[in-house]
């Protein structure tokens, strides 16, 4: 979602390096020293682009009758190479900087040794040659954006060292089938493995607390998820678009679906909701038009805005006697939907709730609800509301706009 912005981060910060000069070459590539005192260098960027081929980097390089030991790839020092087709880190090297290889397009392998234990900011960002990678595990972190983009990348080892992936990381990986995610991760970053098309299938470790926003969002070919009992919460449109997904079990340990977490998942056929859920977000299963039925458990007290709207194929709802409202548009366009009671607990019920229900032939709402919204039952053209009811929507609306 932020791709463009942040790529045109990394070329405006490219552009501000450029503004300096490496310090001395070897062999074609350019250094700066980064310690006088240990003799350390860190790979610079050239600006020219013409490193090509497969590049060595070698562990140590001589310059004005001193050795210097190589311990890092700076920011940018690879950036745009796209002639570059397979690359050699040396042991000596400890971090890959950001953006270290940039749009490298031409880049199909790279062996990235077990002495690193740091790779930088959108490091491997539009790599799209790049079919496989294996992170050593030195790694203690992948960091934001690092695969973005790599369309190219069929199968990724991520080892026991890793605790966080961050966000972006994985971002646009369209060739991506698999992924093992570690028992030592803990955070998954917003957008991690979004529009991966081609991932089918994952399973989160039972280390991981909560699944961030857009995490999974379009990720169109996902027929199955699991989700341990260590998570607690589910980000705002963590599943959107996931039009590929069947079913989905969430454990008990959730206790609040995000704003629009499920939208758009229209293969979904059933869901489990846990008693431990007290809120259901906005949009949270908007659009979930292979949704057939949902029961909504005691635990929830909050229904909201378009939460089930454009669900066509839903034809029951059960609503927890613990719910107090139901949002705007809640179950707008509801076709099948032919009956529904609302519990007692319920006193509002937001505007166009059951707007164009138009299977709709019975509804029972009870005297504690003090607030019904305007056009609440607008389209329901088979549903015959009885005169108590139509003066109590009447009073209602005048209340409202009273206030």
């Amino acid at each position: 979602m932020f791709k463009q912005l942040f790529t045109a981060l990394l070329i405006m910060c490219t552009t501000v390096v450029s503004a300096q000069d490496f310090e001395f070459k070897v062999d074609g590539i350019c250094y700066n020293i980064t310690d006088t005192s240990n003799k350390t260098v860190e790979v610079k960027n050239g600006y020219t682009n013409n490193y090509s081929g497969n590049v060595v980097i070698p562990q140590s390089v001589k310059h004005n009758g001193n050795t210097y030991k190589v311990t890092s790839i700076g920011d940018y020092a690879f950036r745009y190479c796209t002639g570059h087709k397979s690359i050699k880190i040396p042991n000596s090297v400890t971090s890959i900087g950001r953006g270290a290889f940039l749009g490298c397009s031409g880049l199909t392998s790279i062996t990235i040794p077990n002495s690193v234990t740091s790779i930088g900011r959108g490091a491997f960002l539009g790599c799209t040659e790049l079919t496989n990678i294996k992170i050593p595990n030195s790694v203690t972190s992948i960091g934001d954006n690092t695969f973005e983009d790599c369309s190219g990348l069929t199968s990724i080892e991520i080892p026991n060292s890793v605790t966080s992936i961050g966000d972006n990381t994985f971002e646009d990986c369209s060739g991506l089938t698999s992924i093992e995610i570690p028992n030592s991760v803990t955070s998954i970053g917003e957008e991690a493995f979004s529009f991966c098309t081609g991932l089918t299938s994952i399973k989160i470790p039972n280390s991981v607390t909560s699944i961030g926003d857009y995490t999974f969002a379009g990720c169109t070919g996902l027929t199955s998820v699991t989700i341990p009992n260590s998570v607690t919460s589910i980000g705002d449109y963590a599943f959107y678009g996931c039009s590929g997904l069947t079913s989905i079990k969430i454990p008990n340990s959730v206790t609040s679906i995000g704003e629009g977490a499920f939208e758009g998942c229209s293969g979904l056929t059933s869901i489990t909701i846990p008693n431990s859920v007290t809120s259901i977000g906005d949009y949270a299963f908007n659009w979930c038009s292979g949704l057939t039925s949902v029961t909504i458990p005691n635990s929830v007290t909050s229904i909201g805005d378009e939460a089930f709207q454009f669900c066509s194929g839903l034809t029951s709802v059960t609503i927890g006697n613990s719910v107090t409202s139901i949002g705007e548009n809640a179950f707008t366009c509801c076709y099948e939907l032919t009956s529904i009671k609302i519990p007692n607990s319920v006193t509002s019920i937001g505007d166009e709730a059951f707007y164009n229900c138009t299977g709709l032939t019975s509804i029972e709402i009870p005297n504690s609800v003090t607030k019904l919204g305007v056009n609440l039952f607008e389209g329901c053209t088979k549903l015959i509301i009885d005169e108590q009811l139509n003066k109590r929507i009447l009073e209602s609306n005048k209340q409202n706009k009273e206030m």
